[in-house]
Parts: structure tokens; sequence; C-alpha cells
């Protein structure tokens, strides 16, 4: 695994723990679904289904895979390793792309709006300069907006293990506030 692919994963980690209490279990999921919705007042119910459902899917996915001791927590040790497997997570991590890139964009024109972005990522739990920096790496027409796909496209690469030099990786980079 890419010394950049690592860094991910620590980040990973880290926000998906979404109560801070070390370890990643059910109550995370439900913890930032909840953050994330609320950040999506104008997207409409087929969408906030999809992202329920999405990170519903991660924290089975996580579960069935990495909870080797069965105790329903995945720990640090359970989740580095495994996580940026693509066998294992490629149709989970493909499902969340495609349904947090749509809740961005709840007029359905095909664009994300920097604001909106911004407040979906800052849910999840990250930055605001590298959530910045990131949209700027994605390259965003002369309207601050980026489109769906390449949102889709980034989230997927993210959790990719043999990728470096991605604008995912504005994401673990050390910024000033």
């Amino acid at each position: 695994m890419r010394t950049e692919a690592a860094q991910r994963v620590e980040l990973v980690f880290s926000l998906f723990d979404a109560n801070g209490n070390g370890v990643i279990d059910s109550d995370d999921f439900d913890l930032m679904t909840g953050r994330v919705l609320e950040a999506a007042v104008a997207s409409d119910d087929g969408a906030k289904a999809a992202i329920r459902a999405a990170f519903r899917r991660w924290w089975t996915t996580l579960a069935t895979e990495l909870d080797a001791n069965g105790d329903g927590v995945i720990t640090l040790d359970e989740f580095r390793p495994f996580v940026l497997d693509p066998e294992r997570f490629g149709p989970t991590i493909t499902e969340f792309a495609d349904a947090l890139a749509a809740l961005g964009d709840p007029d359905r024109d095909g664009l994300i709006e920097r604001p909106l972005f911004e407040s979906l990522m800052t849910a999840i739990g990250f930055e605001k300069a590298n959530i910045h920096a990131l949209f700027d790496a994605f390259g965003p027409d002369a309207e601050d907006r980026i489109t769906v796909a390449t949102w889709a496209a980034g989230i997927e690469d993210y959790y990719a293990p043999d990728l470096a030099g991605i604008p995912g990786d504005q994401l673990v980079a050390v910024r000033a506030v």
C-alpha cells in the first residue's frame, strides 16, 4: 500500500469513529448519517434514502469483513490492513460515492456547488481548509462547480490503495485553517 493510501486509511478511521471512542461501531454510522442528512436539506427523499442505505452498507460490509473477533466493534488494527481491498469493498465504495455525489446535486443538473460540497464534507468530519483544497483540485468551472461524476470518481480513487497524487490526497495534507 502506498504511503498516501495509508494516510487516507488513518483519516477514514478517525472519521468513521464519529463518536470518538476509539473504535468503529454501528452507532458511529448512525451519527454520521444524521449529520450528513442535516446538511442535505434540499435533497429529495430518494437521495436521502440512498445515502442512508450506503452508510448502512458501509457498516454491514465493515462488520462482516473486518470484525475479526466478532465483538461488534472494529479497531484500528482490524481496519488498517483491509479497508482498501477493492475486491472486498469496491461495490460498497461505489454505492457510497454515487449516493454522496447525488446528495450534493439536489437540483439534478449534474453540478455540485462549493457551499453544499463543503457542508456535506464538513458533516462527514473533514477539515474546511482540506475540503476547499480538494474542491479546487477537482478543477471547478468558472461558476465554482464540479460535476457529480468528478466527485463520485474522486471518492472511489480515495479508497484505491495503489493511487497517489490524486485530488483526495488534499484531505490528508496538513493545512492551516
